[in-house]
This record gives C-alpha cells, structure tokens and sequence, in this order.
C-alpha cells in the first residue's frame, strides 16, 4: 500500500513538474493613437487621452493578476500601425482589443460600437467577442450600438482574435460628458475588465 501511495504521489509531482509555468490568458490592449496623432477631438479633449485613460484602468483592475494584460502603449506616443501588428502577433495574445473613440457630423449618433475584419482568420471568434462586449458596455449612458464589417490595417492582419471597441462618441454632448468623466472611464474599464476575465 505505501508503494502504491508513493507513486501516486510520485504521478502528481510529475504531472505538476510539465505544468507549463505560464498558462494565463494574454489580452493586450492597444490604446489607438498617440504622440502626434491625436485622434479625435472635441472641446479640448482628446481621443488619444481619453483610450490611454481607459487601458490604464484595465490594467490595474488585474491586480492579482488573474490574465496577463499588455498594454501596447502606455504612454503618449506615436506607433506604427506596422509596428503594432508586429507586436501583437510577437506577443501572440487570446484576444486584442483597440480602444477607440468615435465621432461624427451627426451630432445625435452616440452609443457604443465595434468593428471587425473578415480578412482576420479568426473573424468569428472576433465577432463573437465584439458583439459581447458591446452588450456589456451598454447602459442608460451609453448607447448599444452595432458590430460592423471594416478592414482595418491592426485587426485584419493581427494573427488573434481581434476587435476595435468604439466606446461612444465625443461628437454627442452626452456621450463626451461621460467618457470624459472619471465615473465615466472607470465604470468602462471596470466593464472590459469583467468580460475579458470571464
């Protein structure tokens, strides 16, 4: 009997020793825009801000570190669209999500939105994810939107699942008041965090 125990306790050793040290999920975050490229603007504020704010928020949130979140930038600065994609496919994540913030003529158009590629390989997977986040977003501030077909430079050629998270729009009074707010990006972070560690 103790032979046998010992090798079960032999068996479980084994096991845990070709465990790989690392099997967390890899989100990364790619805050849009940047440096020189502002984004959109309104009133002074500035999409590029506004997204870095936001992954900023995310990234805390994973205190315990549940997942591994890489922001792609987290600074104030300029990169590539070439050079983003060749750190996301380097870093090889679960998922990509670009923040972004919209804006229109349209003065009423509000709400948030999301587009994926149909050039991307894993684009139902991509959709998939969109259209959940998009519902997750959604509240009495900012409005449900839609998931929309686009072949953007950074999700059609990133090798992972991966979406552009429009999260509302600094063209509409209301939706610039809440974005911009502090209760505003918190609660957004807070709501992308909850999905992404589902």
């Amino acid at each position: 009997m103790k032979f046998i125990a010992a090798l079960g306790v032999l068996a479980i050793c084994i096991s845990f020793a070709f465990k790989p040290l690392n099997d967390k999920r890899v989100i990364v975050i790619d805050a849009g825009h940047g440096g020189k490229d502002f984004g959109a603007q309104m009133d002074g504020e500035l999409e590029k801000k506004i997204v870095e704010n936001i992954a900023d928020k995310i990234s805390l949130l994973n205190g315990k570190g549940e997942i591994e979140i890489v922001l792609l930038r987290d600074d104030d600065r300029f990169i590539e669209l070439s050079e983003r994609v060749t750190r996301i496919n380097k870093i090889n994540p679960s998922l990509l999500i670009s923040l972004h913030v919209n804006a229109s003529k349209n003065l009423n158009e509000n709400g948030v939105n999301a587009y994926v590629s149909r050039q991307n390989e894993f684009y139902d997977k991509s959709k998939e994810s969109a259209k959940r986040l998009v519902e997750k977003l959604a509240n009495e501030k900012l409005a449900k939107g839609e998931v929309k077909d686009a072949n953007f430079f950074v999700i059609k050629n990133a090798k992972c699942p991966a979406l552009i998270l429009e999260v509302g729009y600094l063209s509409n009074v209301n939706d610039k008041n809440y974005i911009t707010s502090e209760n505003g990006q918190n609660e957004i972070a807070n709501q992308i965090f909850e999905f992404i560690r589902r």
